[in-house]
């Protein structure tokens, strides 16, 4: 047992520690990941069947890195009969088995989010409601939120606060549109992402011999990211490990950050009221950063009030401290922060791909975008749109889905006219309407077409009826001839190939390029899937089981690694680099002015800044700015709280920064949240809502730059007054309220004609009329 050698004290414990409940609470960088996969490579070599193990991810991406870790220590043979992977895949497959006791077949499709948005844009367009009122992010949120607390239409539409609120936010048909969406997604044995857990809760609780099958056979059940876990998974942990408590959970209620998805913190907080004889273990080195990072965030962390305690420390290089980077400007900081990436880069010849810049929201991406391709710096932006969200891929996956279930009617109405075959909108009508008349699929209500006809013409029949022969024929090889082969088939016979080919621009070879390249994919994935052994011919029915699982951590290219990467706090969970910027460190941005509303929220915030400083190893910068545009308007901004509250002994801040000036703020509280619904353990009906009185907010002054009238005597944000135009020479400093500090390079003409060249420090030069200027000093 070599493997152990490489382990501290604390975790070694943690490892061979295996029967009964456990909870090993991780910290940042403390190797989670390697106490969670020694931990099931040790109960493997102390003969605990592989099938008998069930370990949950939150990313594909994980469960792949674990286990071939685990194979490099009892070998790929005993790590691929693993049940490991994430909750849906892993409840997915319990589905595909179980499927028709719920009245699915086994072939059933998976929803993705585009799928879903469609079918909701449907149903509110049949119900001739205002698209305005019922936007279809917002419809379909609300009814994520009700599955991922196993509340059912029926439960939805029985609950007389859930009812209630939606009516006082004027969208009463929610429940209706729930209902029928369900309905539909049935008829199209269809289930969504979070179908994925409530149909297993459902599966359950309906049939105790199920359940009671299940946890005989998962005698060891592990949990990763156990913070993030929203009720319905809870619950389904909870069922499965009721006989044997033999469930070990790994978490860190420090990195509780998705509580927008559903994740709830008291599943860890509260672990020990559900397993009163529960052993904890505390992984409290970190690893990963410097002593200077990992003190910076306990001091953080420290202010909120509900968290499991633990001492995190770091035997590492003390390091650097925290740098502070106060631009004047939005664009300015963008400008400061490029140029420090470029100082690291040419002075430490480190690679881009060390590099993160972080921030709070999407929109703060395109400031940084700019002033990275002034540099001629790679980035990578995620979040960005998918290889698989690309509507060719759409268009060519939703073939295969189509071959492989036919009642699929997103799939159906996104093809049937794609290349073109005269199948109009009005044929479509009929045939849809007919469908939801006599609750039954689109493709079912084509092939009883001769029965009874929805009013389609002779030709449109005809034409409807060709693409019913289509799919039917090439149905027949979707679920016995090799993947590529399949697919190879369907592209060709559908006519993709050729309307991809007909289309010489540019846009079109880059389509035809993308569906190569989907090919690839699909033969990459058969070879990988016969050289692991798991199956001798690979169907398309298993590539679409698994690519419908992806998320973007699992699509990553090689050649977009070495980049600096941009992205979003929450999408960096996970993640370290060597040196991290955190972008836009001021108050109502981060913390957002969407979650100061309470208590709660506010320490969510403070666990997302604590989880943006740890994704630094060696260097952490933070940046703000005095101003930022805001719908329009040049607005005021202050810094963040969160500055305020690190240590200032780790911290680098400006000369010139006030070191007053964050603890002098006085902030203000509002919440424009809308109500979340709750769950309640015992059914799978109730919700209640809470929402959280709303305080002033801080009143900010708008800096708006006029065009049409000259500067006047004093600036418009209360600060220095504005230079008189006859004053201004060559070689003198000034501060524009947009562009930020620069200086006057040239002078030329005179009186109302005036004009100064400016070379800002962020934006360059610019050539500006002096009597429209308001340029002050800095």
């Amino acid at each position: 047992m070599q493997y152990l050698n490489e382990l501290s004290e604390v975790q070694r414990e943690a490892v061979t520690t295996y029967n009964g409940p456990a909870l090993i609470i991780a910290g940042a960088g403390s190797g989670k990941t390697r106490v969670l996969t020694y931990r099931i490579a040790h109960l493997l070599k102390q003969g605990v069947a592989p099938w008998s193990i069930l370990a949950l991810t939150f990313t594909n991406k994980a469960a792949r890195e674990m286990k071939d870790r685990i194979a490099h220590v009892v070998g790929e043979s005993t790590a691929k009969q693993l049940w490991m992977g994430t909750f849906h895949s892993m409840f997915m497959r319990i589905l595909r088995a179980e499927a028709d006791k719920l009245g699915y077949a086994k072939s059933f499709t998976i929803y993705d989010t585009a799928d879903s948005k469609s079918l909701i844009s449907s149903i509110i367009k049949e119900l001739k409601l205002d698209t305005q009122t019922y936007k279809v992010n917002e419809v379909l949120g609300r009814i994520s939120s009700a599955k991922n607390n196993l509340i059912t239409p029926q439960a939805y539409a029985a609950n007389t606060q859930l009812v209630a609120y939606d009516r006082q936010a004027r969208k009463p048909e929610i429940a209706k549109i729930y209902a029928i969406y369900a309905q539909r997604c049935f008829k199209a044995s269809a289930m969504d992402f979070d179908d994925l857990l409530l149909n297993t809760n459902v599966l359950f609780r309906d049939f105790p011999d199920i359940l009671a099958k299940y946890q005989g056979k998962f005698k060891y059940i592990l949990v990763d990211e156990y913070q993030d876990t929203n009720y319905s998974q809870y619950l389904i942990v909870k069922k499965l490990a009721a006989s044997h408590k033999n469930v070990c959970v790994v978490g860190d209620d420090a990195q509780s950050i998705y509580s927008f998805r559903g994740a709830k913190i008291e599943n860890i907080l509260n672990f020990r009221n559900d397993y009163p004889e529960y052993k904890l273990f505390k992984l409290e080195q970190n690893y990963r950063s410097t002593q200077t990072i990992v003190n910076a965030a306990n001091s953080v962390i420290a202010k909120n009030k509900r968290q499991l305690q633990k001492a995190s420390f770091s035997a590492n290089d003390e390091g650097d401290k925290i740098k502070i980077i106060k631009a004047y400007t939005d664009q300015e900081e963008s400008f400061m922060v490029a140029s420090s990436i470029s100082e690291l880069i040419q002075r430490d010849h480190i690679d881009f791909k060390d590099i993160a810049i972080l921030y709070r929201t999407n929109a703060q991406s395109r400031l940084f975008e700019e002033s990275l391709r002034k540099r001629n710096i790679p980035y990578r932006v995620y979040g960005s749109l998918s290889f698989y969200q690309r509507k060719e891929i759409k268009d060519t996956i939703a073939y295969f889905r189509l071959t492989v279930n036919p009642n699929d009617d997103e799939a159906l109405k996104r093809v049937i006219n794609f290349p073109t075959r005269g199948i109009g909108a009005t044929t479509m009508e009929r045939l849809e309407g007919a469908a939801n008349e006599n609750n039954q699929s689109i493709w079912v209500t084509i092939e009883k077409l001769n029965e009874h006809n929805p009013g389609l013409k002779p030709a449109a029949a005809s034409k409807v009826m060709q693409f019913y022969n289509l799919i039917k024929q090439m149905g027949t090889i979707a679920y016995t001839a090799e993947a590529y082969e399949a697919a190879q088939t369907i592209v060709m016979n559908a006519g993709l190939m050729k309307e991809f080919k007909a289309d010489g621009s540019i846009e079109g070879i880059t389509r035809l390029q993308n569906i190569e390249e989907l090919l690839n994919s699909i033969k990459e994935f058969s070879d990988a899937q016969k050289e692991e052994g798991v199956a001798e011919v690979t169907t398309l029915a298993d590539y679409l089981e698994n690519v419908s699982l992806l998320t973007d951590a699992d699509t990553d290219k090689p050649e977009d690694r070495n980049r600096v990467s941009i992205m979003t706090i929450h999408s960096a969970k996970g993640l370290e680099f060597d040196y991290v910027f955190l972008a836009g460190i001021e108050e109502e941005l981060f913390p957002s002015k969407m979650s100061t509303g309470s208590m709660e929220e506010l320490e969510e915030e403070r666990r997302l800044f604590y989880v943006a400083l740890t994704r630094a190893a060696k260097l952490a910068t933070i940046s703000h700015a005095q101003v930022r545009y805001k719908w329009g308007n040049l607005t005021s901004s202050i810094p963040s709280r969160f500055i305020a509250e690190i240590d200032p002994n780790f911290v680098d801040s400006p000369d010139d920064t006030n070191e007053q000036g964050f603890k002098d703020s006085t902030f203000g509280y509002g919440n424009n949240s809308s109500p979340t619904i709750r769950n309640n353990p015992s059914t799978f009906s109730r919700g209640t809502h809470g929402q959280a009185a709303q305080s002033p907010k801080r009143r900010l002054t708008s800096i708006n730059e006029s065009t049409s009238k000259p500067a006047s005597a004093t600036s418009s944000n209360g600060s220095t007054p504005y230079i008189n135009p006859d004053d201004i020479e060559i070689g003198m400093g000034v501060l524009h309220d947009r562009f930020g500090p620069g200086k006057v390079t040239n002078i030329e003409g005179e009186g109302q004609n005036r004009k100064a060249t400016v070379e800002f420090r962020a934006a360059g030069v610019k050539n500006l009329l002096l009597k429209f200027a308001k340029l002050r000093k800095p």
